[in-house]
């Protein structure tokens, strides 16, 4: 199978790459403790990311080791320029995170940066990673171990870079998304230092060196040019961490936390008088308009509804939301209390007719209506804090509360000093 796949990839491929003819030979005491080689992948099944798992070597074994293990013989062609398409806040998101994996990962080193940042959209466009930048940089981050880039799950978060530096890894990045390529790294997916074996390194090919760092991709079809041909999304995600470093990703998080707060509040907001045309949208919005898409939230969307049709509204929200994984829709009667944006006062959250709520990964699929509005048969499909049945008062009567209530891989060498940067620091990768 292997040398099938491989005549394939032979034929597929036009580029040369450098090849160590005469690899030093590894003394056999430090052969015997690697683990051997995994089967080739078939391009049937999908290959398995691992997590990190060193071999048990020092140093200055893994570098005997890793230096006695050539280059694979053939072509290692560029990667084919990727274009991101999307909105602005969602460039904005897809840069940051971007940027991010090139500085934390290679330090203020522009050659180490254009490394890591191939490497994250060849992840991006092969089936085996996620979908989003943020998705393939933030993989397994919610995890203390197995994140795919150390930095974002070891506390390398909390070191910020000077701005000068920030702004270059920002240029990288976002030339990257515009079609720049980092031709050595061709199609690689792995990279780690020279003095590190990983488990996984036994099971690729090693196709070029950067540096200390020595880059792979999967052995037969998954390495091939062929395989990074899957469609990609543009709903990059807002990442909290990041709110450090990036006002894209702190600006979405404020819009959560409020639309979180707001949500909170509900129940104490019936009642509150609602200000015609407060936070009114600049421009006129016609009865049947096409809902509409927000800047600032991904895969969310406000619409005006014909408060004489309620039981359209899943029917509208459907259409809307296609086959995203993740969408929201809300709603409302008076177009002149449709806001601009998340940020909405409570009066409009209040005034609210309609939302949906759709979260596949999370198993969540929900309608909810305003039944001060429009009455209906369960109160598990009202909004809450709007159930029109009232329940029979308590023995002593409270007074209801008023305003809200009180709301819960690889090893990286450590990088220079940001006032002393290393010329050397190099990228990473698990």
């Amino acid at each position: 199978m292997r040398a099938v796949l491989s005549g394939i990839a032979a034929l597929a491929l036009a580029l040369p790459v450098m090849v160590v003819s005469h690899a030093p030979a590894v003394p056999r005491p430090i052969a015997a403790k690697v683990k051997r080689p995994q089967r080739v992948v078939a391009p049937t099944e999908l290959p398995d990311v691992e997590p990190v798992e060193l071999q048990d070597l020092t140093p200055q074994d893994a570098r005997a080791y890793n230096a006695s293990i050539p280059f694979v013989r053939g072509p290692n062609p560029a990667a084919r320029p990727f274009r991101f398409v999307g909105d602005d806040a969602q460039r904005a998101r897809a840069t940051d995170c971007l940027a991010a994996a090139a500085w934390y990962e290679a330090g203020d080193d522009a050659v180490g940066e254009r490394a890591v940042v191939q490497v994250v959209l060849n992840r991006l466009r092969h089936p085996a990673f996620p979908k989003t930048v943020c998705g393939v940089v933030f993989q397994g981050a919610e995890r203390t171990t197995g994140c795919q880039f150390t930095f974002t799950c070891d506390g390398a978060l909390a070191r910020i870079p000077s701005p000068p530096a920030w702004d270059r890894a920002r240029r990288i990045a976002a030339d990257a998304l515009k079609g720049a390529v980092f031709a050595p790294v061709g199609y690689a997916t792995h990279y780690h230092t020279d003095w590190v074996v990983p488990y996984w390194s036994a099971s690729l090919d090693k196709i070029a060196e950067v540096h200390t760092h020595l880059f792979f991709r999967w052995t037969g079809w998954w390495g091939t040019p062929a395989a990074f041909r899957r469609d990609v999304s543009s709903a990059e995600p807002v990442v909290a961490k990041l709110a450090g470093v990036s006002d894209a990703h702190k600006l979405g998080g404020a819009l959560d936390e409020a639309a979180t707060a707001l949500a909170a509040a509900a129940p104490y907001l019936d009642g509150l008088p609602v200000a015609a045309g407060d936070g009114a949208l600049s421009g006129e919005v016609a009865v049947g308009a096409a809902p509409r898409a927000l800047a600032d939230a991904p895969d969310t969307y406000f619409v005006l509804l014909d408060a004489r049709r309620p039981d359209e509204f899943a029917a509208v929200a459907q259409r809307t939301c296609a086959d995203r994984p993740r969408c929201k829709v809300m709603g409302w009667i008076d177009q002149r209390l449709i806001p601009a944006s998340m940020m909405m006062s409570p009066q409009q959250y209040q005034a609210m007719g309609f939302s949906y709520l759709r979260d596949r990964d999370g198993g969540f699929d929900r309608m909810l209506w305003n039944c001060q509005q429009f009455p209906r048969g369960q109160a598990t499909q009202c909004m809450r804090g709007r159930v029109t049945a009232k329940p029979a008062p308590p023995a002593e009567a409270t007074p209801a509360p008023k305003g809200p209530v009180t709301l819960a891989g690889v090893r990286r060498a450590a990088p220079a000093p940001e006032a002393t940067p290393s010329p050397a620091a190099t990228p990473r990768i698990e």
